[in-house]
């Protein structure tokens, strides 16, 4: 299988998985104006499953070191299957409250909250799992992103109009932050369950980072059956759909669904390749830089600051250069 031997191009994966995780918001924001989030979210997760398939058997079965993917899924231990599914079900869960923050709040809106909280929070949890990299210099990158979250949030504020838009904007800043919490947590779950320090001669038992995104996707697409079918009959917003609304959608919508999950999942896969050289909490802090590459996305290209004054704009400002500035302390944190 392929394995990232360089901190480097380790770095260089992570900040793939920032603009895939950062990017993936804009397939919804375009299926969004036909289709209901409840809807392209199946196509999401089946582009996901569908994605992981493709690069266990490229990527996760060249080359001569470490196990195959298929080899590797056979002598994966049960507890350790177990461990990234239920990542695979926390994530979903976060996943479909975030897609729903979108589309109350907006992605500039959603994203640096949402996963912003997610980042701090899920920097803490996987370097205590396994602690790699100055600490000092890391969490001062986390502090200072932080910050940048507490500028967008009272960005957010000042572009609040009352009314019907006031509430359905702050429905969605509080499932954002709900989200952010949960995905804090998933990511240490899939972390446990792959031997780290040896990809090269993973330990018996333990996954490699292609079996485990496989995986991984089996446990979205199973808790995708509970939790998008409860969010379809009784939607944060909008009239329940139903099952037979999907089906009536155009091959062009579901492609972009699927092509919104492929893109999550390439981020994601290369965030765990990645965390055998940078370690999980440095792999898992420079993939959640996310929040930056979706405020762009928001402000520059959806127009959702459109009409601010010069305070809020200034405040905008703010958040991209603490947030430049602590993806910089967090990747000289594991160089040290």
């Amino acid at each position: 299988m392929f394995i990232v031997n360089s901190y480097l191009l380790a770095v260089v994966f992570c900040f793939i998985t920032m603009l895939c995780w950062g990017s993936w918001g804009n397939t919804q924001k375009l299926a969004g104006k036909t289709w209901r989030y409840e809807l392209f979210y199946w196509d999401y997760v089946i582009g996901m499953v569908l994605f992981t398939l493709l690069l266990g058997f490229t990527m996760g079965s060249i080359g001569s070191e470490g196990r195959p993917f298929v080899e590797d899924l056979m002598q994966a231990d049960k507890a350790n299957i177990l461990s990234v599914i239920l990542g695979g079900v926390i994530f979903n869960a976060s996943n479909i409250l975030l897609s729903a923050s979108v589309s109350l709040a907006g992605l500039s809106v959603a994203f640096p909250l949402g996963v912003g909280l997610a980042l701090v929070l899920g920097v803490i949890i996987n370097y205590m799992g396994a602690p790699k990299g100055d600490p000092v210099m890391l969490f001062a990158g986390v502090a200072l992103i932080v910050i940048a979250i507490v500028c967008n949030g009272i960005a957010s504020g000042r572009m609040s109009k009352g009314g019907e838009e006031s509430k359905s904007n702050r429905k969605g800043i509080i499932l954002s932050m709900v989200a952010g919490v949960l995905m804090s947590f998933f990511y240490r779950f899939v972390a446990k369950a792959m031997d780290l320090d040896n990809f090269e001669q993973p330990t018996v038992g333990m996954l490699t980072p292609y079996s485990a995104i496989f995986i991984f996707s089996i446990g979205v697409l199973l808790s995708n059956f509970i939790f998008n079918t409860l969010v379809m009959r009784r939607p944060f917003v909008g009239e329940p759909v139903s099952y037979k609304e999907y089906f009536k959608g155009s091959l062009p919508t579901h492609l972009v669904g699927v092509l919104g999950g492929c893109i999550w999942c390439l981020g994601t896969a290369f965030s765990y390749i990645a965390a055998g050289k940078a370690g999980a909490a440095i792999s898992y802090a420079l993939g959640q830089g996310a929040p930056m590459v979706a405020a762009i996305w928001g402000v520059f290209i959806w127009k959702e600051f459109k009409g601010s004054d010069k305070k809020t704009n200034v405040l905008l400002a703010i958040m991209f250069l603490f947030f430049i500035a602590g993806l910089g302390a967090i990747i000289i944190s594991g160089g040290n």
